[in-house]
């Protein structure tokens, strides 16, 4: 039995005290370090000698105003995105931009593909990688999803918390990539919040519109997923969005006011003379035997990126190709097809078994389907040798666009793509600098359009796309993070 006279209920509740006492303790002791404007962590070839000795209130405040002026205070960020770094090319050009514009950068996020060169050769840019879930974590089907999916977010909200509190030191800015939102935006915060930090969140999408279409719009956790986004996003103190739309969608729905900053092409993609691009054809292992013909326009190079997501429909394209490549069989005049798809992700291997099917009943003999796994450098390089650039992106919300286009125009490559949501005039001018469609059909009709006799309509789209390469990421970035950071004050 159970001895609870007062004497021992006193001692239980003493020890539970000690104990309760003992972990609050180590809990206090082991948070993550506060951020300290005046911390030598990020500038330590500009600390005076006099740190460690005793000065006068006088002294102390002179030092304080010292700092100030010799140094940019507040310039240390956190750029974070819950996924691959390298596949996530407007957090990098973020990273990329603070860095040139004087402030110390630590690039949180999963290193699975190649960097951006400027990333890795910047010594003001820290990556700090986070550990990846375990492969029995990935959801295999949908019925044992909602089962597997909060596992995976918690084995996700500890590795990111250890990366940004841990792993990074403490820095006065921290600017976040939404999606996912789920677990980034709540961890984001209370690290944040533990270590005196301004938090800004990057809106590229909603989190929960790409939930939707893995599970419907009417699912439950699709619901709570929405309150959560809509919760954590006002616990911001500044939001930038991509489109004007996205900024709207977010004023009336989630009550905040966000700056929207366009994706424009980094330096890195730019538009080829017909020498470079005879040169990297005849290189590019899925081009050099091609060379002569694409060169002379026998055959025509088409390009498109996909992350091989649910947002994509790739059948699209697969579609329309077919039905091309039957039209170059009838008609006289149009060029074979040589198309290239870069990019990783979940549903690759599902369309290109539907690719050796179609080529299996002699569906695709005027084209050919080639997948690639490129470095930036290459990728770049690739879109300035193409003759038309394909986006699939069919956007969960209807208010984000598709970076590809961006990159497409950086390097003067006309761009035709699903057209059918609400930002898409935002990004592409219709017969201009790109076409859209919004079936399948009307795909295969502009290919031949285009790469038909009549070669001035792609001529006219390819001086819109050169026109279009002219605007860049950091005349973007300037005026608007640039400002917000308070990083401005350095441009020149």
């Amino acid at each position: 039995m159970w001895d609870l006279s007062p004497k021992t209920t006193l001692d239980f509740a003493l020890y539970g005290l000690l104990a309760f006492s003992t972990l609050v303790t180590i809990i206090l002791v082991t948070l993550p370090s506060q951020y300290d404007p005046y911390s030598t962590d990020f500038a330590k070839d500009e600390v005076v000698d006099d740190t460690k000795k005793v000065m006068t209130p006088a002294e102390y405040v002179n030092r304080r105003t010292w700092v100030k002026q010799t140094r940019h205070l507040g310039a240390s960020f956190q750029v974070v995105v819950l996924g691959d770094i390298g596949r996530s090319p407007r957090m990098q050009y973020h990273a990329i931009s603070i860095a040139k514009n004087g402030g110390q950068v630590q690039l949180v996020g999963y290193t699975e593909s190649e960097l951006h060169p400027d990333v890795v050769s910047n010594s003001s840019i820290k990556v700090v990688p986070i550990d990846p879930s375990p492969a029995w974590l990935q959801a295999p089907s949908k019925l044992l999803f909602p089962l597997v999916a909060p596992l995976k977010v918690l084995w996700q909200a500890w590795s990111l918390y250890y990366a940004m509190g841990y792993d990074a030191t403490a820095t006065k800015w921290m600017l976040v990539q939404n999606p996912p939102s789920i677990p980034t935006l709540a961890i984001a915060y209370f690290v944040c919040f533990l270590r005196n930090t301004d938090f800004v969140i990057d809106w590229h999408n909603f989190g929960y519109s790409i939930l939707a279409l893995k599970l419907g719009r009417r699912h439950p956790l699709v619901l709570v997923s929405r309150l959560y986004e809509n919760i954590f996003a006002r616990s911001a103190i500044a939001h930038l969005a991509v489109t004007d739309a996205m900024a709207t969608v977010l004023k009336q729905k989630y009550g905040i006011k966000a700056q929207v900053l366009h994706d424009r092409p980094a330096a890195l993609f730019k538009p080829l003379n017909p020498e470079e691009r005879a040169n990297y054809l005849s290189q590019l292992p899925e081009t050099a035997q091609y060379a002569k013909d694409l060169l002379s326009g026998f055959m025509r190079l088409v390009v498109s990126s996909t992350s091989w997501t649910a947002d994509e429909d790739f059948s699209l394209l697969l579609e329309a190709l077919t039905r091309y490549s039957a039209l170059v069989t009838s008609k006289t005049g149009l060029p074979k097809v040589l198309a290239i798809i870069t990019g990783k992700g979940p549903l690759k291997e599902h369309y290109l078994n539907k690719i050796r099917a179609l080529n299996q009943k002699n569906q695709l003999l005027n084209v050919l389907l080639l997948t690639a796994w490129l470095t930036p450098e290459d990728y770049a390089l690739l879109l300035g040798s193409a003759d038309l650039g394909v986006s699939l992106h069919t956007s969960s919300s209807g208010v984000d666009l598709p970076m590809k286009v961006v990159d497409m125009f950086g390097a003067g490559l006309p761009v035709v793509g699903w057209s059918k949501f609400q930002a898409w005039p935002e990004l592409v001018q219709e017969g201009v600098n790109g076409r859209g469609f919004e079936t399948a059909q009307q795909l295969s009709d502009l290919f031949v359009e285009l790469f038909g006799k009549d070669v001035l309509s792609l001529r006219k789209l390819k001086d819109g796309a050169l026109i279009e390469s002219e605007r860049r990421w950091d005349e973007e970035w300037d005026g608007v993070a640039g400002k917000l950071f308070l990083l401005v004050k350095q441009l020149t």
